[in-house]
Formats: structure tokens, C-alpha cells, sequence
């Protein structure tokens, strides 16, 4: 997927016009957020896993190269090979090779970010291949020749008419007149069309959602059952996955998921988790042939020792875009890139730099809600203000931002001044504006009276108000006479 991040200002004003858009996106502000809320509320103890989870995390980043070092001797042991990818070109060819070691023809695929990261798909089919993905979501979305616009609900941005229409369109050879007015008659047919692709494929790529160190082990979570069917039928079963992904052991791995599908989904635990622990044994009655782990860094190996070191904890949940009030109002495309949200607005610019993603970091109103709730307690805030940092100090910041940032400088260092020219300012927008109520035009504040009035100010300011209502005076006059006191210290 080329980046698009840096055109953020654009596609979000494009994402607010679009109707479809805007009642898919209001259908998901009140599904997630409210099973996330009761699922934590049934588990007393859900704030303590959160701790647990982020110090299991912190751990293993700090140990990191042992970690991994261990998981590939184990997969080893079972038969299985790892191999390292530095960047998106490697991790593809090395699948490619794969695949091309077993003369395959078709591949399925569950769902994995990181497969989108580093644009597999597009990779494997100018080898010739079929690929077909095997999420339903995934499969949609790959029908209408789009990206994901959510990490674990791809096609939350697709009305079901429109899936309906999609499927007339692709699924050739079915009745014309059949009934597709219901999500379990989408998904039957869904079903009807995969269940071939999977006896069908040759190799079987599914993404990872932990590592397991000391049994080398890959771990999926998902709620079709899909992955399964992807890596048991084929007779090679590879798994893409970034070297965060690792986890010391067996019961590290549960305390994380015990707070994962309660973030992500609102559920104690997904339907289906799958451990996977190199290819078929002798005795196995099923399963692939050959296992292979392909470890991706592209670019997280430079995040360590940095300040950008605690978004490795993120387990890709989704909860940040899902309280997020942008992401709500933009939708995920607007991203321009594969991660969307508060996640995406430290990832992106950490993944393809700060030119190209230095819009998502100001993609934020700071409400603080993703650091809230998410469970692996990630202080994306303050990582998108050392971005936004960055791009100042870079110059890629516009130059009006910039003179705006340093004329807010200058006042936010003289209190008097500010609380004086403020005061002012309020006062003057009271007088023009105290017989209509409301602005429909402002200089200045276009970015707010473009979409809505501006209440028009009672001609006060708060700290005007504070300071007349408790008798005291103006924050900004104490600090100046605080200062003046204490300069000769």
C-alpha cells in the first residue's frame, strides 16, 4: 500500500462529506466502546492485568534479542525454520521463495497487519499467484480492491448493501435472484465460496498475535475459525510477524490475552485461539508440512532505546481508534496508510518518517482517551507531541503553523500580556456579536466555522469570571508578582 499520510488533510475532509462513510462509522462508535466498557467492568481485576500485561512487555522489549534468539532455537527443535527480514522487500521475497519451493499456485491468507505493512499481496501475485484472503472482512475488502480501514474490523467502513453488491458482482456462477438482504446470508456464502480455496491452496500465511519463547510457538486469535483452516490444510503454513510480537512464556501469553479481546472485541476471550508449534509430527493426523516464521523488523529495532520505545507494547486491539474522536469522524482511509488512529499517528511516522507521516501526530484533539483505555497503558499522547515535536524542528510544520506556535510561545511566557490581550479580544467579540447569539464566519478560527457557529463570548473571560466570583485576582497577575518576588533568588 503506498503512504498517503502526508495528503491526511485532505482525505479527512473528503471522509467527512461521504455519506456511506458517516453511517458505518456512527453504527461503530457505540458497539465497541460499550462492550469494551462491560467487559472490564465484569473483571475486578482487569486494571491489575493491564499492569501486568505492559511489565511483561517492558520486559521482553528490554530483552529483546534473547527472546527471539530462544524462540528460533525452539522452532528449530520442532522442525520449523525462522527466518529474519530487516524491511518489507526481504520479509517478501523470503515468502516468495516459499512459495516457489513448493510450486504453488494459490495461497490463502489470514488476516495479519503485517502482511498489509509490507504489501504481500501485491508481491505474491506478480509471482502469478492466487491469494486469497480468508477473513471475511479481509475478503470484502480485497473484492473491492481496498485497504483496511480498521485493524481488526477491515471492512467496518462497508455498508452491508454494499457487500451485498459486491458479491452479485464477483461471485459468478450463483442464482442471480438469490436473497442477500441478511449478514448470516452474506456469511453462508462467504463460507460457500472459501471452503474450495482452502482445500485448494498451497501455502497458508497467517499473521501472529504472540511468540512464545520458550516453546517456540505462533498464537492467532480470531473469531471465524478462518485461521485454522489456513494453516492446518495447506502443506506449508508460514507466519509473518514483527519481532515485538515475542513473549517469554505459555503464561505470559494468556495474562495479555485475558485483556486483549476484552479491549479489542468486548469478549472474555475470542472464539477461536490457536497455538502453533512447528509442522505435522509423525503421529499427527493432520497439519502442514512444513512451518516457517518469518520475523519482520522494518523499522521497530531503531524505536528501541528511544522515546517511541513503549508503542512496541501495542498488542493491535484497536481500542485507541475506537474511543478516538477523529478516527470517528475520518474513518481509517483518511490515514492514508495500513494503521489508522492514535496507534497509526506514532507508527506511521516511526515506519516512513516524519515527512511523509508528520500529519498524523496533529490527528489529535489530546482528549487522552486512547491512553485511557488502552490496555497495555501506551502514552500515545505524549509520543504524538515529541512528533509533533519533530516536525516543528524539521520544518515541515507550515509556515503559518510555525509563526502561530511562536506567537503562542511568546504570549504563553507573559501572562500579563496574554491575560490582557485576551481579555480584550473577548471583550470586543462580545460587543459585535451580543444581538445575533452565534459566528457563522470568524477570521482566524475558519477551522471551527466551517462546520459549526461560534457561540458568541459573554464579553468576559474565565479567569476574569474566577477571579470576580472568588474575589481574587488573575492567575496571570499572581504569577507576575511571583516572579518579581522571587528574581533574586
Amino acid at each position: 500500500m503506498e503512504p498517503k499520510s502526508r495528503n491526511f488533510e485532505e482525505n479527512a475532509h473528503q471522509a467527512m462529506k461521504n455519506p456511506q462513510l458517516q453511517t458505518a462509522l456512527a453504527k461503530m462508535k457505540v458497539g465497541f466502546v460499550e462492550r469494551r466498557a462491560a467487559a472490564a467492568d465484569r473483571l475486578p481485576e482487569f486494571d491489575a492485568l493491564r499492569d501486568q500485561a505492559r511489565d511483561i512487555k517492558n520486559h521482553v522489549l528490554d530483552n529483546i534479542d534473547f527472546y527471539l534468539e530462544r524462540f528460533e532455537e525452539k522452532v528449530t527443535e520442532q522442525g520449523g525454520q525462522v527466518h529474519w527480514a530487516r524491511n518489507a522487500t526481504e520479509a517478501c521475497d523470503i515468502i516468495g521463495d516459499i512459495c516457489k519451493s513448493v510450486n504453488a499456485k494459490m495461497v490463502t491468507k489470514g488476516k495479519s497487519m503485517v502482511a498489509e505493512e509490507i504489501a504481500l499481496n501485491a508481491a505474491l501475485e506478480k509471482q502469478g499467484l492466487e491469494v486469497v484472503e480468508t477473513d471475511l472482512g479481509e475478503y470484502i475488502i480485497q473484492l473491492r480492491k481496498e485497504a483496511p480501514s480498521h485493524i481488526i474490523a477491515p471492512a467496518i467502513h462497508v455498508l452491508k448493501e454494499q457487500v451485498a453488491e459486491n458479491f452479485r458482482d464477483k461471485h459468478e456462477g450463483l442464482d442471480p435472484d438469490r436473497v442477500l438482504d441478511e449478514p448470516t446470508q452474506l456469511i453462508h456464502e462467504a463460507r460457500e465460496v472459501l471452503r474450495q480455496k482452502y482445500i485448494d491452496s498451497d501455502v497458508g500465511i497467517t499473521g501472529a498475535n504472540f511468540l512464545i519463547a520458550e516453546t517456540g510457538t505462533s498464537v492467532i486469535v480470531t473469531n471465524e475459525g478462518n485461521g485454522d483452516l489456513t494453516q492446518t490444510l495447506p502443506k506449508v503454513h508460514v507466519v509473518i510477524a514483527s519481532l515485538e510480537k515475542v513473549v517469554p512464556t505459555l503464561e505470559d501469553a494468556s495474562a495479555i490475552l485475558r485483556v486483549l479481546a476484552r479491549s479489542a472485541t468486548g469478549q472474555e476471550f475470542s472464539a477461536y485461539t490457536t497455538f502453533s508449534s512447528g509442522p505435522k509430527r509423525a503421529e499427527d493426523p493432520d497439519g502442514p508440512e512444513e512451518y516457517h516464521v518469518v520475523l519482520l523488523d522494518n523499522g521497530r529495532s531503531s524505536m528501541l532505546g528511544t522515546e517511541f520505545q513503549e508503542m512496541l507494547r501495542c498488542i493491535r486491539c484497536g481500542a485507541c481508534m475506537n474511543h478516538c474522536p477523529v478516527y470517528g469522524a475520518v474513518g481509517g482511509h483518511a490515514y492514508g496508510w495500513v494503521y489508522p488512529g492514535p496507534m497509526g499517528s506514532v507508527l506511521t511516522p516511526s515506519f516512513i518518517g516524519v515527512e511523509e507521516g508528520g500529519k498524523l501526530p496533529n490527528a489529535s484533539t489530546f482528549c487522552g482517551r486512547c491512553e485511557q483505555v488502552c490496555p497495555m497503558r501506551i502514552p500515545l499522547p505524549k509520543m504524538m507531541r515529541h512528533y509533533r515535536a519533530q516536525e516543528f524542528e524539521k520544518g515541515y510544520a507550515s509556515r503559518t503553523s510555525r509563526w502561530a506556535l511562536k506567537a503562542w510561545a511568546f504570549l504563553a511566557r507573559r501572562p500579563g500580556l496574554y491575560q490582557a490581550l485576551t481579555g480584550i479580544g473577548i471583550r470586543i467579540l462580545g460587543d459585535i456579536g451580543r444581538r445575533r447569539g452565534t459566528f457563522s464566519k470568524l477570521p482566524l478560527a475558519s477551522g471551527w466555522t466551517d462546520h459549526r457557529d461560534m457561540p458568541v463570548p459573554r464579553g468576559r473571560t474565565f479567569q476574569q469570571l474566577w477571579a470576580e466570583k472568588n474575589g481574587r485576582r488573575s492567575p496571570g497577575k499572581r504569577l507576575e508578582n511571583s516572579e518579581k518576588e522571587g528574581s533574586g533568588q
